[in-house]
Parts: C-alpha cells; sequence; structure tokens
C-alpha cells in the first residue's frame, strides 16, 4: 500500500468511525509507526480535511452523515447479494441486529464499505469461522445504513425492496419512499 493510498483510508476509516481514531490503533491497522501517522494527518489536512485531533484520538470535523435502520429478510445464498448491492449504491452496512425473543435485542458491528470488505466476510462465513447472526431469528435481522446523503438511503431501500429483501412493516417500509 502506497502512502498516498493509506491516507485515502485513513480519511475513510474516520469518516465513518463512530468515536475518535488514536494514531496507535491507525498505526497497528496499517503496520506503520505512529510517527508515520502524525506525517499522515499532517498531509490529510493540507489537502483540505479538517481533521480535529482529540486526546482519544482523530475524528473528521465533518456533518454526520445519513443513516436508515432497514429490516430485512433473505436467504443465506442471497446474503452477497445483499451485501454487495448495498455498497455498489454508496452505502456503508455499519452492524446488524436481530429481536431475539429470550436474548432480547443483540447487535455486531461491521462496517461493510465496499466488495472487498464483503468478500472478507462472506469468506469467514464460508470457512465456518461462524455463522449470520440472522439465522437466530428465522432470517429477519435489521441493519442500520450510512450514506452521503438521503437520496443515497432512498435508491438503497427502493433496490431492497425490487429484491425482496426488505421487510415491509403494516404494508409500509421503515421510511416511505416512492420507487418508480
Amino acid at each position: 500500500m502506497t502512502g498516498s493510498d493509506r491516507r485515502e483510508d485513513i480519511i475513510l476509516q474516520i469518516q465513518k468511525s463512530t468515536c475518535p481514531l488514536s494514531g496507535t490503533k491507525l498505526a497497528a491497522l496499517y503496520h506503520v509507526s505512529r510517527q508515520v501517522i502524525v506525517q499522515d494527518i499532517a498531509l490529510i489536512r493540507a489537502a483540505g480535511y479538517d481533521i480535529i485531533s482529540t486526546n482519544r484520538g482523530y475524528i473528521l470535523n465533518a456533518a454526520v452523515s445519513a443513516s436508515r435502520v432497514f429490516k430485512v429478510k433473505h436467504t443465506d445464498e442471497q446474503l452477497e447479494d445483499e451485501l454487495c448491492s448495498i455498497v455498489d449504491l454508496g452505502g456503508t452496512v455499519r452492524n446488524v441486529m436481530v429481536n431475539h425473543r429470550v436474548y432480547g435485542h443483540i447487535e455486531a458491528e461491521m462496517n461493510i464499505d465496499s466488495r472487498r470488505k464483503v468478500a472478507e466476510f462472506m469468506e469467514d462465513i464460508r470457512s465456518g469461522k461462524s455463522s449470520p447472526l440472522k439465522n437466530i431469528t428465522s432470517n429477519y435481522h435489521y441493519h442500520k445504513i450510512l450514506a452521503d446523503k438521503e437520496e443515497t438511503l432512498d435508491l438503497i431501500e427502493c433496490m431492497l425492496r425490487e429484491k425482496g429483501y426488505l421487510v415491509e412493516v403494516g404494508g409500509l417500509s421503515s421510511h416511505k419512499v416512492s420507487c418508480n
């Protein structure tokens, strides 16, 4: 990975993180020293990004991206298609949530924003490392999806509806969108 690629990825990591990312954590992620991360942050700032250093790490001073929770249902065979379709439209699959009748609300972070991350996730599932969380609730589950704007979330909702993945609640989806 080149320095330029690393800096682009650092921007994405900071944008998508819900909490400050420390220089130490970023250094470990990219297998470089913390000093290299400090230099990268300086170059990122020089490129016009408003990165703020806090006592807990770096954050991007930018408007919060749009987010929406979708209730969905699909088979294991459709899992990869669901994830790829979301990221192809510009969404980030922030998490997966289920409401179990005995255990209650169960949530796991995913942070899938590219086909590469979809492939890594699917490899973990296929290798038997674990099974999808949705399997404990008859395939019903929720995803919090992040995007750059509401219109992107509308496109994602329409796609989920067209593919039959979106669960309509009381005849309506969780967010009323016209898909024409």
